[in-house]
């Protein structure tokens, strides 16, 4: 949750649009510590304040306004996501006949080439970080590039953070690069459940992900999700 809430670290006033209650309550950490002017949203047409009080309304084309002009961060899950950060959440398998139809596009190639996106992973294994994506939702470095200036103008993905560690685009050529492991894994678990060769940091030294402080524990714990419901997306140590 604190590597997700260090995804909006210092963004200042824009909208956060996180998606899966361990973004959520990323989103709202960061708004409680180094974020304060982070705006947060009831996932639908209000703004909220950090009690989630209706603060102010959003109406679409506000809400437009704000995506297309970069002043929203999003953070979704993945289907698949490969080395680029091409992202996917449509079907698995052939286009022609999938073995497993999904939730379909949706907004992913609008946020990706208007906003920064970032992805949360909860289950980390080779079936979702693959070498390329089955079908491209969200859009990657290289399909943006692809695409020319109009779709590289606003494209960003800061960063990728799954149940193993956190990752960036970082490299000459934007692969996905492992900027930290989460305490208690090891580099070579994550290379493992990757489906394509990680980049590493400059030496090869991975540090850990840094730890909650207290102060973040007890907003976790007992302001932001008393109710333990981070836990049906991550199972505690």
């Amino acid at each position: 949750m604190v590597a997700c809430a260090d995804a909006w670290r210092d963004s200042g006033e824009i909208l956060a649009s996180p998606m899966g209650m361990v973004p959520s309550i990323g989103a709202r950490l960061a708004k409680r510590t180094f974020s304060p002017d982070l705006v947060l949203t009831d996932g639908e047409a209000m703004t909220v304040r950090l009690d989630g009080e209706a603060e102010g309304w959003l109406p679409y084309r506000q809400h437009l306004t704000l995506v297309t002009g970069g002043k929203r961060h999003v953070m979704m899950g993945a289907s698949q996501i490969d080395r680029h950060g091409n992202q996917n959440i449509s079907c698995i398998g052939d286009w022609d006949r999938p073995a497993r139809q999904l939730l379909g596009v949706r907004g992913a190639p609008v946020n990706t080439l208007n906003n920064p996106v970032s992805y949360w992973v909860p289950k980390h294994s080779a079936r979702v970080f693959v070498e390329k994506v089955d079908m491209i939702s969200g859009v990657g470095y290289d399909s943006a590039a692809a695409a020319g200036p109009s779709a590289t103008r606003y494209h960003r993905i800061p960063r990728v953070v799954s149940n193993l560690g956190v990752f960036d685009f970082e490299t000459p050529d934007r692969s996905m690069r492992l900027v930290s492991v989460h305490p208690g894994v090891t580099v070579d678990e994550v290379r493992a459940a990757t489906g394509f060769d990680l980049v590493l940091p400059d030496g090869g030294e991975v540090p850990f992900t840094r730890e909650p402080t207290p102060d973040e524990l007890r907003l976790i714990r007992e302001v932001i999700d008393p109710k333990g419901l981070r836990e049906r997306e991550v199972r505690p140590v």
